[in-house]
């Protein structure tokens, strides 16, 4: 369902939901997470695109995205791969027009076969 750009979700988020911060960025826990932990970098200035970030944003996001990968590790030993992926556009399933990048934590045996990972994107792909 395409969101109303009259109000962004990420530029109102209750400071109670952040996790870490810094000057460009922060970080949340997804409300919709495919996994225990999954958290959401996004920057705080509104733009909607990957691509439109400047390199300081970028940094202060890899920075996070790094920082929490950490974290996560430290609290679920169990996790041992993170998929990272951020959507671009609605015909790649951006909902929310307010860039966002995706640190999902992976634990062995969460699906039959994760050989592939993010090529499952578009079925039947993944296989090789």
């Amino acid at each position: 369902m395409p969101q109303d750009d009259t109000i962004c979700l990420f530029c109102h988020i209750g400071k109670e939901l952040i996790l870490s911060e810094n000057e460009f960025a922060y970080a949340i826990r997804d409300g919709f997470a495919v996994s225990e932990f999954h958290t959401l970098i996004i920057p705080k200035r509104h733009v909607s695109s990957y691509f439109e970030l400047t390199d300081e944003e970028l940094l202060a996001c890899n920075r996070l995205l790094k920082e929490s990968q950490r974290h996560i590790e430290e609290i679920d030993t169990s996790v041992d791969g993170f998929n990272i992926g951020v959507n671009v556009g609605s015909t790649a399933g951006q909902t929310i027009r307010h860039c966002h990048i995706h640190l999902i934590p992976r634990r062995m045996n969460d699906v039959p076969n994760p050989k592939g990972g993010v090529r499952h994107i578009i079925p039947g792909k993944g296989i090789y």
